[in-house]
């Protein structure tokens, strides 16, 4: 009779789960993401030069622009431990244990995206005042909701973010019946969403009125964000992210072991760029 052996397939393991996690998932659109093994990642900029009238052969008096140090802390650790009772692992097949890496992969996109959106005190607030209602939140609807686009255009062309725009794209992150209404009003007015959203390769989401949307379930109660993207910066550790370390020394003294795999994150909204990107007030 042949015996069975307890094997974690490690190096499989890591692999699947870097798969998982290397997938363009929609925060990896509109974010800035850097990877990184410093602690601190450091934005200093400086104000712009002010132009001034020159008179000729008359002294000019050069500006004096000033330099802001901002910076970034990844200091925001997350572990995935997996726990396998010996019996199982002796159970369980390779297609059983990538399953299990893959899923880890997508509970971890996940869990950073809800933390990306519960981040939305650090970015403009975008209330009804900015659709012309009374001051609170937007109840969103589907005479409403093309209006809720054009103010967050409108906006970031009164701070001065048309170049950013034009270079970078912008985008809205909807509540899955918001996103249900927008895809209405695209359809009544004689736009394939999927078609889209096919062409352009983006995932989760398609491109109207020169904004990229996705909807997600794990925006944080009461609001969207949108704005510019690549403005609101995460950082990621990289070597912690996607990497798994295995423990068969019966952890806890109970019989079996664990795979555990962890991200470090930080997130900032640089005081620069904060007026081109929105925390949008729903109710």
């Amino acid at each position: 009779m042949k015996n069975h052996t307890a094997i974690v397939y490690k190096e499989e393991w890591s692999t699947k789960l870097q798969e998982r996690l290397s997938e363009n998932v929609k925060w990896k659109d509109f974010m800035d993401v850097r990877y990184t093994n410093s602690r601190v990642i450091y934005n200093p900029y400086k104000t712009d030069a002010t132009l001034a009238s020159l008179t000729p052969y008359t002294a000019y008096a050069p500006g004096t622009p000033a330099l802001t140090e901002e910076h970034l802390t990844v200091n925001v650790p997350w572990v995935c431990a997996e726990y396998i009772d010996r019996a199982d692992l002796v159970q369980s097949t390779y297609l059983t244990q990538m399953d299990t890496a893959d899923r880890q992969g997508i509970l971890m996109n996940e869990k950073i995206e809800s933390l990306i959106y519960a981040q939305y005190g650090l970015l403009t607030t975008f209330d009804n005042t900015q659709i012309g209602g009374a001051a609170g939140n937007i109840t969103v609807t589907s005479s409403n909701i093309d209006d809720i686009i054009r103010a967050m255009k409108r906006e970031i062309s009164e701070s001065k973010g048309d170049a950013m725009f034009e270079r970078n794209g912008a985008f809205i992150v909807w509540r899955p019946a918001d996103f249900e209404l927008l895809e209405a009003f695209c359809q009544a007015n004689g736009f394939s969403t999927a078609d889209n959203a096919l062409r352009g390769g983006v995932k989760g989401g398609f491109d109207y009125m020169g904004v990229t949307h996705y909807k997600s379930q794990l925006l944080t109660a009461g609001h969207l964000i949108g704005g510019v993207k690549k403005l609101f910066t995460l950082g990621v550790l990289k070597s912690t992210y996607g990497q798994i370390m295995v423990d068969e020394k019966d952890p806890g003294l109970v019989s079996g072991i664990s795979v555990v795999s962890r991200f470090d994150i930080g997130y900032k909204m640089f005081a620069n760029f904060k007026p081109l990107c929105f925390n949008i007030t729903v109710a």
